[in-house]
């Protein structure tokens, strides 16, 4: 498998034979082990935007928290899975789950899901995995009751915050922009 970190082009996939599934307590451990590999984001375990009593909290604390979520039956998100194996990540749950995403939120707003954060790794991105972790979360979230489905991606330029995805990819699948969060992050909405 070519590194893109090297200057080569990623790999393409045949997205046919990816297979998205929630993350629950049957399939916790396909998380934990995509999550453990080199280069993933085991610093956050994407307890970032999560509710949270504490400010800093350390990473085996967070993976802690996000494994009681999982073990409660929490939507926390999907994972794809390829040749049987963990290669990618979107972070999808009710809105509710997640700490305030935006000043305009109203809370008062039920059946809304929000899509706040991807993770492929490196060797996998370019080949338009994560278009099928987008499509297949938006299906995920709509076949389990989500009426709205908001997200807050930023500009393809933004420095940061890029693992919110990109405006462009929530815009062709016809989200439709409703407001901002900070300085960067568009708040997209879909609904159906």
């Amino acid at each position: 498998m070519p590194d893109s970190s090297k200057g080569s082009l990623p790999q393409k996939h045949d997205l046919a034979g990816i297979r998205f599934v929630g993350v629950t307590p049957e399939t916790r451990a396909d998380f934990e082990n995509l999550f453990e590999q080199p280069g993933a984001p085991k610093y956050c375990w994407c307890m970032a935007w999560r509710h949270s009593t504490r400010e800093h909290i350390q990473n085996d604390e967070k993976k802690r928290m996000m494994m009681a979520l999982i073990d409660k039956g929490t939507p926390v998100g999907i994972i794809a899975e390829m040749d049987g194996r963990p290669v990618g990540w979107c972070s999808v749950a009710p809105r509710e789950t997640y700490r305030k995403l935006s000043k305009q939120q109203d809370d008062t707003e039920t059946g809304i899901w929000s899509i706040v954060c991807f993770y492929v790794p490196r060797a996998q991105r370019g080949g338009g995995l994560a278009s099928a972790l987008l499509d297949a979360a938006i299906d995920h979230a709509f076949s389990k009751g989500a009426h709205i489905i908001e997200a807050y991606p930023v500009d393809e330029a933004a420095p940061s915050y890029r693992f919110m995805g990109f405006r462009d990819m929530f815009a062709t699948r016809g989200f439709h922009e409703s407001g901002t969060a900070g300085t960067r992050r568009h708040v997209m909405r879909l609904s159906r």
